[in-house]
């Protein structure tokens, strides 16, 4: 197969906006949140843009440090967006989101680039940054589900152990719904960008098996980690009530 990628031109790539102003109007004229989806658009651009030209340096230099400097950024990021809806935690839980995302997403990462993908050098940044920001973008959404979980859980029966089992276990169903329908109702966006540029289906099946692993693994992993490490917090102060603020 011809490994090539079509190129979109920026008028083209216009085009796509139509549907997104659509929406926009629409959570409007509903008194929705259109102020909100309108500045996550306008953020997504720029930071999409300002990473293409930061990418292009780092994937050329290839410099381990300039790679854990970037991976560490990343965590820091995730774990604060985590907290984005419970401002009144953000600043106790944020040490506690970082540590379980470090430490659950990071051994993921590292056991794929080092033993499944046997990168050389390792943290090669090509392989390491993309299958990072899929590491610790999911992983941070997990969490932020299971944090809101659990403090919901908490103002209902106030029973802690069963309040994380609920908020265990919601916080996995975008993760395990998605294991469910790929293949079927979905190819999953690493698989469909491969199959775009030219990759073999076979080969490219490989791959998404790989990210679907180090994805539920690496949110399992960190949001456990973050309800074992929170649970004493959480048994002796009334945390559960900022979940509603």
């Amino acid at each position: 197969m011809e490994s090539t990628v079509e190129n979109i031109p920026l008028i083209n790539l216009a085009i796509a906006f139509i549907p997104v102003c659509v929406v926009l109007v629409l959570l409007y004229q509903w008194s929705l949140q259109a102020k909100t989806a309108f500045y996550s658009i306008v953020r997504m651009l720029l930071q999409l843009i300002i990473i293409g030209y930061v990418l292009v340096f780092i994937f050329e230099s290839e410099n381990l440090w300039v790679t854990l400097f970037i991976l560490t950024i990343m965590v820091t990021a995730s774990s604060w967006i985590a907290l984005r809806t419970i401002e009144n935690l953000r600043l106790h839980l944020f040490k506690y989101v970082f540590i379980s995302s470090l430490l659950g997403g990071g051994s993921v990462l590292l056991l794929t680039v080092w033993l499944v993908l046997e990168i050389d050098p390792l943290f090669k940044p090509q392989y390491t940054i993309p299958l990072a920001g899929m590491v610790f973008a999911n992983s941070m959404n997990t969490m932020s589900l299971a944090l809101e979980r659990l403090g919901s859980e908490l103002n209902n029966h106030g029973n802690y152990l069963q309040a994380r089992n609920n908020a265990f276990n919601a916080s996995l169903i975008p993760v395990i719904n998605t294991m469910f329908a790929v293949g079927i109702v979905s190819l999953p966006g690493m698989m469909t960008g491969q199959v775009l540029a030219g990759i073999s289906p076979l080969i490219a099946v490989r791959y998404q098996i790989l990210v679907m692993c180090m994805i539920f693994s690496s949110c399992a992993l960190s949001t456990a980690l973050l309800l074992i490490i929170t649970k004493k917090d959480f048994i002796k102060s009334n945390y559960s009530s900022d979940f509603d603020n």
